[in-house]
């Protein structure tokens, strides 16, 4: 039976969370499903585990007994920059969801969550790591908007003389702006670019991704020689976002 997504192998999926019921069904399901799975009930377990395998997929708890999932969240991002993580919530308030994407993740689910809604976010975030198709079908491969360069066959991003590190997801939402720059896209178009054309949910994680993506390209900026200004990402309320250069 073909796995149910789309890469060579299976990807390696650490599940870190303290309740043995929901541990023990995603352990099993996701394992069912086709997933190298290891399941850890404690934040420092789950980042023992993280150094020792260097897995693809984290699924994170927020409410862990013995750590702040926020303070793991930023751990495991500044440890491994390319891994997709998915933080688990039984937390409601929009504060604690942006809390934790702005810590790192890419996604995130409120409890209680079917397991089909899990697998199919897992599907679409798959489908984008850069190991996988990289979602230009054959366009021009060297992206420029002003002194902004985005490689999108070598996944690099200039701005002037600085290479701008970014994270998978950020990389993909800049090069569709890049792409289709001084055009105006919507929410749902990027998040269908970016992230799936069957997403479902909230777009929360866009405009959190959206925000590291401006803050990083104003550092990239000021450490350029001669400083130079990065292209600006217009918010276009009640719409979405369009990407131009400076000064148009």
């Amino acid at each position: 039976m073909p796995a149910p997504h789309e890469r060579s192998t299976s990807p390696t999926l650490l599940v870190i969370e303290d309740d043995d019921t929901i541990g023990r069904h995603l352990d099993t399901g996701l394992r069912a499903h086709g997933y190298a799975t290891t399941w850890c009930r404690t934040g420092i377990g789950g980042l023992a585990a993280a150094r020792a395998s260097a897995p693809d997929v984290v699924l994170l708890d927020l409410g862990l007994p013995d750590s702040d999932g926020i303070d793991i969240a930023r751990e495991l991002r500044s440890r491994q920059p390319d891994l997709l993580l998915v933080i688990l919530t039984a937390r409601t308030d929009e504060i604690d969801v942006i809390a934790g994407l702005d810590a790192g993740a890419d996604d995130y689910l409120v409890k209680p969550f079917a397991l089909s809604v899990l697998l199919a976010r897992l599907r679409a975030h798959l489908r984008r790591l850069p190991s996988g198709h990289d979602g230009h079908d054959g366009h021009e491969a060297a992206l420029r908007v002003g002194d902004l360069v985005v490689d999108t066959q070598a996944r690099t991003c200039r701005l002037g003389d600085v290479e701008v590190s970014l994270r998978p997801k950020e990389f993909d939402l800049l090069a569709v702006l890049a792409e289709h720059a001084g055009t105006a896209l919507s929410r749902e178009d990027l998040m269908a670019r970016v992230w799936d054309e069957n997403w479902f949910g909230p777009t929360k994680t866009l405009d959190v991704t959206l925000a590291s993506l401006r803050h990083r390209l104003a550092q990239a900026a000021v450490q350029a020689v001669p400083p130079t200004e990065p292209p600006s990402i217009s918010t276009l309320r009640g719409f979405g976002y369009r990407l131009e250069a400076c000064g148009e």
